[in-house]
């Protein structure tokens, strides 16, 4: 039985713990699956409720962390080496930048005749200055050098990864989109919806407004913030809440205290801040749209489960966002403004009938695209045939 060694980041709440999961999980049953990862950094939330939930194994090296430590991550480094050396792999398959470096890197020393890499976003723009960019690109691309196969999210990523920084050949890469158990988002939802508006005191008329993620720069919370300030002049019927958490929450307090003082008409609607909220399936149940701003994303999770959950969705057009939504069927990608963003809200705060027609639009498209079965298809069908073709070196 083939053996995979699965890396992810970190256990954070996202994609990434997702997709590992997921994939641990349900991979089919001719491979046997080991699946460790870093530590979450503070004001992240721990995703190892997702593998209890579905029992799924996992070890932890703590020393693997967000930001780039040298003695961390020799450490790590060190700890992957070793549980390669006491597992015996075929496959070592890593989850974004951290572990796609130290497990890549610790694989070919361990001579793993299979390295996949998989990107869930990049952080060759909007993360680091144009230096550190560029250096970003040339270990990426070095890395890609040492690996059996690239795996991309969605085919606008894998434009980005071949074309625009060139960090592999074009054989080298595979389009396998995300999958996941999005049953959740169809079950009790009505009594979901009542549960979650009773605790947060909403009305029926009262149209609930969410942003999904951690409070970080790439996700560019302030635009969504403008373009609530912006939507208050027009129409008070609505409450927002910025679901997540992050080093950035108490300025983004502090954003949303000075914008509402500045309002005083009558119109101005309300921001709530909730942390993490694990259930999200409860929250979108609570929710009428869902809201995406951020600078840089590979498949954003958030706007898959609001789709399952049949909410229309306004994103800004980064990264895989177009591959993960139907535009103007499922909700509206708007440009990287605050006044098409506000533009965008206000139509469907005021179409109620919209707000439903795209909501089953999106609901319709994300099962079929991207349910778990599929993903864990597909990644058997490339193994399969990376290890025939390591076989036959």
């Amino acid at each position: 039985m083939p053996k995979v060694l699965r890396i992810i980041n970190r256990f954070n709440l996202g994609g990434p713990s997702y997709n590992a999961a997921y994939l641990t999980k349900y991979l089919s049953a001719e491979y046997e699956t080991m699946l460790i990862g870093g530590s979450p950094t503070k004001g992240e939330a721990h995703s190892g409720f997702i593998m209890d939930q579905l029992n799924v194994s996992y070890a932890e090296i703590p020393e693997m962390s967000r930001s780039i430590h040298p003695i961390n991550d020799l450490k790590a480094f060190r700890k992957i080496r070793k549980i390669i050396r006491e597992t015996k792999p075929d496959i070592v398959h890593t989850h974004a930048a951290k572990a796609g470096a130290l497990g890549r890197l610790a694989a070919r020393f361990e001579k793993v005749p299979v390295i996949v890499h998989t990107y869930h976003g990049h952080v060759f723009s909007n993360y680091f200055s144009k230096w550190k960019s560029k250096l970003a690109c040339f270990i990426e691309r070095n890395l890609a050098k040492i690996s059996s196969a690239i795996i991309v999210i969605s085919n606008k990523q894998r434009e980005e990864i071949i074309d625009e920084f060139k960090i592999c050949p074009n054989h080298k890469a595979h389009v396998i989109p995300l999958g996941f158990d999005l049953s959740r988002f169809s079950s009790e939802m009505e009594k979901k919806r009542n549960d979650f508006r009773r605790k947060y005191s909403l009305d029926d008329s009262t149209v609930a407004i969410g942003i999904i993620g951690r409070l970080a720069p790439v996700k560019n919370h302030p635009l969504f913030f403008e373009s609530l300030r912006m939507l208050s002049m027009k129409s008070n019927r609505w409450c927002a809440f910025v679901i997540g958490d992050g080093e950035l929450k108490e300025d983004y307090q502090q954003t949303v205290l000075d914008m509402m003082s500045e309002e005083v008409d009558s119109q101005k609607g309300k921001i709530i801040f909730t942390s993490w909220i694990k259930q999200i399936d409860d929250a979108l149940a609570g929710l009428d749209i869902v809201v995406l701003t951020s600078l840089n994303e590979g498949t954003p999770v958030s706007l898959i489960e609001a789709q399952a959950a049949r909410k229309p969705v306004v994103s800004t057009n980064v990264g895989g966002v177009q591959d993960c939504m139907i535009e103007n069927k499922s909700g509206f990608i708007t440009d990287n403004t605050a006044q098409g963003i506000s533009n965008a809200l206000h139509q469907l705060i005021i179409d109620s009938t919209l707000r439903t027609k795209m909501g089953e639009s999106g609901h319709d498209f994300v099962l079929e695209k991207f349910g778990y079965a599929r993903l864990a298809s597909d990644m058997t069908v490339l193994y399969d045939k990376l290890l025939r073709d390591s076989s036959s070196k």
